[in-house]
């Protein structure tokens, strides 16, 4: 990008043209697991830095090289780190970013009724730890609650959002556990609980058949 400004001179009284412009220059290749192609492929190691112009020549730097990663395959940037992170690791930070979001959905389903009762604390404490494979204390299940509580997010535009990068396994998982904290309290489900689970089936684009197969194996799960 190249910004100009246009000055009068003494020798020339009509203009001189002066701006910026990035130049960017290529200091290596290699291979490296791409997380946007969730494949491995060839890079660019870059660095990108600003200079003053002249007459659209550029002179003096004017500020910090930047180095960065640049994908041949989507033409993604990343920061240089990328270049650390293999398939195995990328995955894993995937499936732990899962487990996140599906108890935070957890949570926000239990608090649709606007309370949490000592029941619905230790069912969650008990299906984060059993389903999910995420042990959760009571202090951080304290703060996911305060926060939900705060930001007033609805349960079914948070799973919105995040549920476009999770797999079909792991909707049906996220369905059982928001289905498990709906019904913790040992009470028949609110009529506001029970239309936000059919809303769940839809945003998670499962069929009734899912949908059903999802809630008859969360049943296992009854003893949490």
């Amino acid at each position: 990008m190249v910004e100009l400004v246009a000055l009068p001179s003494k020798l020339n009284p009509k203009m001189i043209l002066i701006g910026t412009m990035n130049l960017t220059r290529t200091r290596d290749r290699g291979d490296f697991y791409c997380p946007t192609c969730s494949a491995s492929q060839a890079y660019r190691l870059r660095t990108r830095r600003p200079f003053l112009t002249l007459y659209f020549i550029p002179t003096v730097p004017i500020g910090g090289s930047e180095t960065f990663v640049n994908c041949d395959g989507c033409r993604s940037n990343w920061d240089v780190t990328v270049l650390e992170m293999d398939r195995a690791s990328h995955e894993q930070v995937q499936e732990d970013q899962f487990r996140d979001e599906a108890i935070r959905s957890a949570v926000l389903m239990t608090l649709i009724d606007d309370t949490i009762t000592e029941q619905e604390i230790e069912s969650l404490q008990s299906l984060s730890d059993t389903l999910f494979d995420r042990p959760l204390d009571r202090e951080e299940l304290g703060r996911l609650s305060s926060i939900a509580r705060q930001s007033g997010i609805q349960a079914s535009n948070y799973v919105m959002s995040v549920s476009k990068r999770w797999t079909r396994p792991q909707r049906m998982l996220a369905l059982q556990g928001m289905f498990l904290a709906a019904t913790a309290s040992g009470e028949d489900l609110s009529p506001k609980k029970m239309q936000t689970l059919k809303v769940m089936r839809d945003l998670l684009e499962l069929t009734n058949e899912e949908f059903q197969i999802a809630i008859d194996d969360s049943l296992e799960y009854e003893a949490v």
